[in-house]
């Protein structure tokens, strides 16, 4: 069985001051760099031999604290990016107007082919998001690795492995540097490859961490 860490970045000073961030980038703040450390501690000895990041700064940063304390290197991968969120980025979300909150909201209530002008559908999101999943079965017999990536990615992962459409209403709050694990086994009992095991977990956080919307 192979067991896969999935962490979402710690908070950036887009996420506080409530700015769409997609593949635009903001630095962390020190309460996530401080969330990140409290990952590090959380999953330092649960014998991580790989950790992997998406290639955007937030999530670079959170993987490194990570990595130091569990001896590894980090290794990009794009794949593991946020959802593009076109001509939406780096836009406060109390600034948008009517129509650009229905472009928003496509991509969190159930809207099929939903897509920001100049940004990605959430099944072109999926197909990578898994795509980079599977790539870690090549990995050597052993390994357990962990990937860094965004709330909207790893929630529709996430979701996708539960059986839902890439598209589905969005009901997974993954906050920032949440952990959640999925294992890939055969099993008598549950559908062999791709399972989760927990989702969304902050129970190593002292502080109330943020999702995409809340305060």
């Amino acid at each position: 069985m192979l067991q896969v860490y999935l962490v979402r970045h710690g908070e950036t000073e887009w996420n506080a001051a409530r700015r769409i961030q997609g593949q635009s980038d903001s630095p962390l703040t020190e309460k996530g760099i401080f969330q990140a450390q409290q990952v590090a501690e959380r999953v330092r000895n649960e014998g991580i031999t790989h950790v992997i990041a998406s290639d955007l700064g937030r999530t670079k940063h959170t993987a490194e604290i990570i990595a130091d304390a569990c001896g590894c290197q980090v290794v990009t991968e794009p794949r593991l990016r946020e959802l593009h969120m076109g001509v939406l980025e780096a836009r406060n979300i109390d600034s948008l107007t009517a129509e650009e909150e229905v472009w928003r909201k496509q991509m969190v209530d159930g809207t099929p082919r939903g897509r920001i002008p100049e940004g990605e559908t959430m099944s072109e999101l999926a197909a990578r998001m898994r795509e980079a999943l599977n790539n870690c079965l090549s990995l050597p017999a052993g390994s357990k690795p962990l990937l860094v990536s965004h709330g909207i990615a790893l929630g529709c992962l996430i979701s996708t492995i539960l059986g839902l459409p890439a598209y589905a209403e969005r009901r997974l709050r993954l906050r920032n540097c949440s952990i959640s694990r999925v294992d890939y086994q055969q099993s008598d009992w549950l559908a062999s490859g791709w399972i989760v095991e927990t989702a969304g977990d902050i129970s190593h956080l002292d502080l109330p961490a943020l999702d995409e919307l809340q305060r």
